[in-house]
C-alpha cells in the first residue's frame, strides 16, 4: 500500500481525484458502489471528521476520516471552483458526471496493475482490495474481529444481537492505528496470530 501511494502521480488534470479517491478507499474500506453513491452533505469535514456511507441493506454507518483524506478532499472540492450542491457527487468524471463502479475500476487497473500478485493463483489489483487491505492491515494491529465487522458494514443479521453497537469513538480509536504513513517499510510489520487462524482468513475473503 505504501508503495502504490508514492507511486500515484502528484501531477495532470486527476492526479488529485484519483490520490483522493484510492485515500479514501482505504481509510474507510468502502464498497465501490457506496463511492458512487457518495454525495458532498454525507461528509463532515469538520473535526472530528467522518463519513456517512450507505452500504448494503439500505444501511448507513459512519467512519471518522484520517486528517490526511481531509486534505485532499477539502482540496478536490475546492478545485472545481463553483458553489456545490450537497447532493453533488464527492468523486466525478467528466464534466462533474459521477464516478460509475467501472469507471473506479478503471482508475484502480490504470494506477495499480503493477503490483498483480503472479502466483498460481493470481488476483488483480481493484477497488474491492482496499477494502480487504484495510480489515488487514487493522487486524495486524490489534483490532478486535467485531469492530472490524462493524467498520465495514459486515455484521450480518444473525450476529446483530451478539455484538454491541459500535460507537464512533471506538471506530476513530482503531482507524487511527492503521493510518497511512509513507515513511512505514513494510519491513516493520510482524506476522500476527491472526494469519494462522483459517476461519478468519475465509472471513476475509468474503468482504
Amino acid at each position: 500500500m505504501t508503495a502504490l501511494f508514492r507511486s500515484l502521480p502528484r501531477e495532470g488534470c486527476h492526479a488529485l481525484r484519483d490520490r483522493t479517491l484510492f485515500l479514501f478507499l482505504y481509510n474507510t474500506g468502502a464498497r465501490a458502489q457506496e463511492v458512487v453513491d457518495l454525495r458532498i452533505e454525507h461528509l463532515d469535514l469538520k473535526a472530528p471528521a467522518k463519513v456517512h456511507l450507505h452500504g448494503k441493506g439500505d444501511k448507513w454507518r459512519i467512519c471518522p476520516l484520517w486528517d490526511e483524506t481531509v486534505k485532499h478532499l477539502e482540496r478536490l472540492l475546492a478545485e472545481r471552483g463553483v458553489t456545490l450542491a450537497p447532493s453533488e457527487p464527492v468523486f466525478c468524471a467528466h464534466r462533474h458526471r459521477p464516478l460509475t463502479r467501472f469507471g473506479i475500476y478503471k482508475i484502480v487497473r490504470r494506477h495499480a496493475s503493477a503490483w498483480d500478485t503472479s502466483t498460481t493463483e493470481p488476483r488483480r489489483v481493484s477497488p474491492h482490495l482496499f477494502r480487504h487491505t484495510a480489515a488487514v492491515h487493522l487486524l495486524e494491529s490489534g483490532v478486535e474481529v467485531n469492530v472490524i465487522r462493524g467498520w465495514l458494514g459486515h455484521v450480518s443479521l444473525d450476529t446483530t444481537n451478539r455484538y454491541a453497537e459500535l460507537t464512533l469513538r471506538a471506530k476513530a480509536e482503531a482507524l487511527r492505528e492503521c493510518e497511512v504513513n509513507c515513511g512505514t517499510s513494510a519491513a516493520t510489520r510482524v506476522r500476527a496470530v491472526w494469519k494462522d487462524d483459517k476461519a478468519l482468513l475465509d472471513w476475509l475473503n468474503t468482504l
